[in-house]
């Protein structure tokens, strides 16, 4: 039985596929194959290197100053979170305001991975070629370019540079890569981290909050009318409230917020593989997306 999964971007809020591999890893359920955007495609990557969910959470955990987090604890992080600043330099070169080179060296300095065939499972990676309005996809060769292309927000994140290609984030194009896997998995699960509720204040947004937003609304947009045409075997999309897309501090935020719809998959996962002795090919008729 072939799984799917497919990982889409959101910034801070793709820390949902988390607890979402945790999932998988507890019930037993391996994906064959993972495709993802942005930052779902970072954390793509660090699955199929062979970390598991609850690795994931700790080496990202030691980056971040967590509510409950002493003084004690903040020092023992010291080092990390120095890395992670520096990582993440505000060189504001042209095209975007911060490099995202050195914090993905750094995120994988640990692993020692930098191809795609040297990972456990294989990946496929969505970026968006900025003059044609392609959707390139990446699944063999150097992997800290593609993901570097991936997560290149417009505005926020300098493009990447491909074999003469310029390439911006890939949820431009394909927020959640689901339709990839069709043909390649019997069974696909699929993780939208998009879908964010604020308060609205009637404030007017500043220039950066404008673009985010903009750029969320359109994701939004593009994936409700894949979704009229074709679908996952299961669809996760937990509804985060107040969460910018930079919004770094409010990783425990998230997970709590994102439990409901992590009770909800556990449940229909347990449920279809009760129901079936193990997850198998489902009678659902798949139309290819167009």
């Amino acid at each position: 039985m072939k799984i799917g999964l497919a990982l889409g971007g959101g910034g801070v809020r793709a820390l949902v596929h988390i607890p979402v591999l945790e999932t998988l890893d507890d019930l037993g359920i391996k994906p064959c194959i993972i495709a993802g955007t942005s930052m779902g495609a970072v954390i793509g990557a660090l699955y199929a290197s062979g970390m598991s969910g609850r690795e994931i959470r700790e080496r990202i955990s030691r980056h971040l100053i967590l509510k409950d987090d002493t003084w004690r604890d903040i020092m023992a992080k010291k080092n990390h979170l120095l890395k992670w600043v520096t990582a993440l330099s505000a060189e504001f070169p042209r095209g975007g305001f911060i490099q995202t080179q050195g914090f993905l060296e750094y995120l994988f300095s640990e692993i020692r991975i930098r191809t795609f065939e040297e990972l456990e499972v294989p990946l496929l990676v969505i970026a968006a070629d900025y003059w044609t309005a392609e959707e390139i996809v990446f699944e063999k060769g150097d992997l800290i370019p593609a993901l570097q292309a991936t997560m290149a927000v417009p505005g926020v994140f300098a493009p990447a540079s491909i074999e003469g290609r310029v390439l911006v984030d890939g949820g431009v194009v394909n927020l959640v890569p689901y339709d990839h896997l069709l043909e390649r998995a019997d069974f696909t699960i699929a993780v939208d981290v998009s879908k964010v509720r604020n308060h609205g204040k009637g404030e007017i947004p500043g220039a950066l909050e404008s673009v985010l937003r903009a750029f969320n609304i359109m994701q939004a947009s593009a994936i409700a009318e894949k979704m009229k045409h074709c679908k996952p075997d299961i669809y996760v999309q937990p509804q985060i409230q107040d969460v910018r897309m930079l919004d770094f501090g409010k990783a425990e935020e998230i997970f709590l917020q994102a439990a409901p719809a992590i009770d909800l998959l556990r449940k229909r996962l347990k449920t279809v593989t009760y129901r079936t002795g193990g997850l198998r090919k489902t009678a659902i008729k798949r139309t290819p997306c167009p």
